[in-house]
């Protein structure tokens, strides 16, 4: 077992501070798993419904009446199989004084949930939960999280090949059973063809027309794929930072797999010998190193962004919170050197700091206001916002 003190802290806070709380994730994060361990803490009445369960679904045949009489702590599962429970749910949230407080789970942004944001408006908060983090496995196990991904059953599978098999299943069930769910109207061939060749794009600036023309279909229909996996929790789509300044800008998303086991079961990447020898290794240890950053951070989505020029400068990742600003670059090299692209992103972007993030042992300063921090010491050397 992994423990995931930081996420249990987090979501007792929300309960205490909201009457619905939403907590979401792609499949197989551990959503259940987290929500069943904070129940056992739990001294008021809990009451759980499971909405893949037939006899779940049967309680709820007529919700209202199945929940307006409960007390305590009502937790409902896979919500996105029933959106039409939301509107009830509001007028339950609406009670005062409120008996009861709820937690949906859902495997799908807001976005993609419409009828939560609807009907809920104002009344609920979204948790987007991921797989393991390094905070949570411990950094000495950084290369087997980075091989393997978050994804609970595959990092914890009793060898690679185990873990591989576990996430070449996800990709089938994921493509077959939940996109259809969440009302994704494409098949899994295509999707199946889409995400692969998005995997080959991991790390790069989005570029619908070159896409397109490699599918062979229109612009908009590879940008409809693209935020539909986005809305499934799949994929990450980091935005342009744009700056006031004299210079051009790029202004398309980059392109992230989101975990980076599932990255490598698209690549047909099993062992760590083949991961090394790949052409996308150096992305894909920039991706996963990315998302402990802001996992780490404890940024939203919407606080971060890369930055990047038509002359060549670029920053890997930028956060904004209020006046703060945090640059962080990723090398896989033990040896990082300050580049004339990290001294204009510092100067052009007015940041506080930037970070160098590389796989060396030591964290040590590079120039004023930019330091090299290994990966064996974001925990330490990186504080939280």
């Amino acid at each position: 077992m992994v423990e995931r003190a930081k996420e249990l802290a987090e979501l007792g806070g929300l309960l205490e501070r909201h009457r619905v709380v939403g907590v979401i994730g792609a499949r197989q994060v551990g959503k259940s798993t987290l929500v069943a361990e904070y129940l056992e803490s739990m001294d008021c009445p809990t009451h759980a419904f499971d909405l893949e369960d037939p006899q779940d679904m049967a309680r709820l045949a007529e919700p209202m009446l199945a929940l307006q009489d409960l007390k305590g702590l009502v937790v409902i599962d896979e919500v996105q199989r029933y959106p039409d429970l939301f509107p009830v749910l509001r007028v339950l949230a609406d009670r005062r004084p409120s008996p009861a407080r709820f937690l949906v789970l859902g495997s799908a942004s807001p976005e993609l949930l419409r009828q939560s944001s609807e009907s809920l408006a104002g009344r609920i908060f979204y948790h987007e939960l991921g797989g393991f983090s390094l905070e949570e496995v411990g950094v000495g196990l950084a290369d087997r999280l980075w091989l393997r991904g978050g994804l609970p059953r595959s990092f914890l599978a009793r060898s690679h090949k185990e873990s591989f098999e576990n996430r070449i299943g996800y990709v089938r069930t994921f493509l077959e059973k939940d996109l259809p769910q969440l009302g994704v109207n494409v098949s899994a061939v295509t999707m199946r063809r889409f995400w692969t060749m998005l995997a080959h794009w991991h790390g790069q600036i989005w570029n619908s027309s070159e896409l397109a023309r490699s599918f062979g279909v229109a612009d908009t229909t590879v940008r409809s794929y693209l935020d539909q996996l986005t809305s499934a929790l799949v994929v990450r789509q980091l935005l342009p930072w744009h700056e006031n300044i004299s210079k051009r800008q790029v202004k398309s998303p980059k392109v992230y797999i989101a975990d980076s086991g599932v990255l490598h079961a698209l690549l047909n990447l099993p062992e760590r010998a083949d991961l090394e020898a790949h052409p996308k290794s150096g992305a894909s240890w920039e991706g996963f190193v990315l998302d402990q950053i802001i996992r780490h951070l404890g940024a939203r989505s919407e606080e971060c962004f890369f930055w990047a020029t038509h002359a060549g400068a670029e920053l890997d990742l930028l956060v904004v919170r209020g006046r703060k600003r945090l640059g962080f670059e990723i090398k896989r090299t033990t040896a990082p050197k300050v580049t004339p692209s990290m001294r204009h992103a510092l100067a052009d972007l007015k940041l506080d700091r930037l970070d160098v993030l590389h796989a060396g042992d030591h964290t040590f300063p590079l120039a004023e206001n930019i330091r090299a921090v290994s990966i064996k010491h974001l925990l330490n050397d990186i504080a939280p916002l």
